[in-house]
């Protein structure tokens, strides 16, 4: 009974937050910038890819034309990490508030150190038609167009094998078709060259998560979560699990985690006041649901958490 109580509770909290789901920024802003080596020449045919697991979509990618140049469009307001990569260079990564309205976002430099790099190149791809032919599949994608994106990314990798990041586009596109196999094995194909590659490892136990194999989704998440490097993402999607699983408290102590390894990161403390709203602690989520605001202001978590407050304090 126990159990059953929990799951009715999580699906009241659950239909309340897809109610306010509609509520979304609708401006994107654009990082641009350049990539060099050691010497400052410009390199051609790098790729910089651009994350934030709280934007929809939550990855970008775009490489350098002649000069070293890229440009990312689209990104939602938040913080994106952007790392850049290239043929027999060490990759470097940062982060970056991106601001979709006002002061135009900083230019970004990358300066690539000779060392171990991606396996192989673009060939004699150049980087202004691989730009090109990102842009017009992650227009696809973006459009839902999700075959066509698929074709489109499969390929660019044809023509660039070192681009065997895009996978983990093709396995988003996949589970929004709900081909749950297929993007497993997109997934495990990313795996295949990049075998450390901890969002192909949070991809497949989320991918399980929605085929509804949690059995699974906790088992590929569980063995992330033992390992020294992990990060918010594991603890964070472990959480999601132990959530649809019926166990709010095992959840709490997984958002925990992740709040503890990035604690400007919304996304689990909005996840622990549904917790405590679950339990009925009302005060508990007001306050919970605050601090998301404070933390973490420009995400989607707080404009729901605002409308949260405004709920339940009437």
């Amino acid at each position: 009974m126990r159990h059953r109580f929990y799951l009715s509770r999580l699906v009241l909290a659950a239909s309340f937050i897809a109610a306010l789901s509609g509520v979304a920024f609708a401006q994107t802003g654009r990082v641009g910038g350049t990539v060099k080596d050691e010497g400052g020449q410009p390199i051609k045919g790098a790729t910089v890819t651009a994350e934030n697991p709280n934007a929809s979509p939550s990855s970008f990618t775009a490489t350098t034309d002649d000069k070293g140049r890229f440009s990312v469009i689209g990104l939602r307001g938040g913080t994106w990490t952007f790392t850049a990569q290239a043929p027999g260079h060490s990759p470097e990564s940062g982060k970056l508030n991106v601001s979709t309205i006002g002061t135009p976002n900083p230019p970004l430099t990358f300066t690539l150190k000779k060392g171990a790099g991606p396996a192989g190149g673009a060939g004699g791809v150049a980087g202004k038609d691989l730009q090109a032919e990102l842009a017009a599949a992650d227009a696809d994608y973006n459009a839902g167009k999700f075959d066509d994106a698929i074709t489109k990314y499969r390929a660019i990798m044809t023509k660039a094998p070192a681009l065997s990041v895009i996978n983990l586009q093709i396995a988003s596109a996949y589970r929004n078709k709900k081909e749950y196999d297929n993007a497993i094995a997109a997934y495990n194909d990313l795996l295949k060259t990049d075998p450390s590659n901890e969002k192909a490892i949070v991809g497949i136990g989320m991918t399980n998560l929605e085929k509804g194999d949690l059995k699974a989704a906790e088992e590929t998440l569980g063995k992330a979560a033992d390992s020294p490097t992990a990060s918010r993402e594991v603890f964070y999607n472990l959480g999601e699990v132990k959530f649809a699983e019926g166990q709010p408290d095992e959840a709490a102590k997984w958002y925990q985690k992740a709040i503890d390894a990035d604690k400007t990161w919304g996304k689990p403390l909005f996840k622990l006041a549904l917790v405590s709203l679950n339990k009925g602690d009302k005060d508990g989520t007001v306050k919970l649901m605050e601090k998301v605001i404070e933390v973490d202001p420009t995400s989607p978590e707080a404009t729901q958490a605002k409308a949260v407050i405004e709920q339940l304090k009437k």
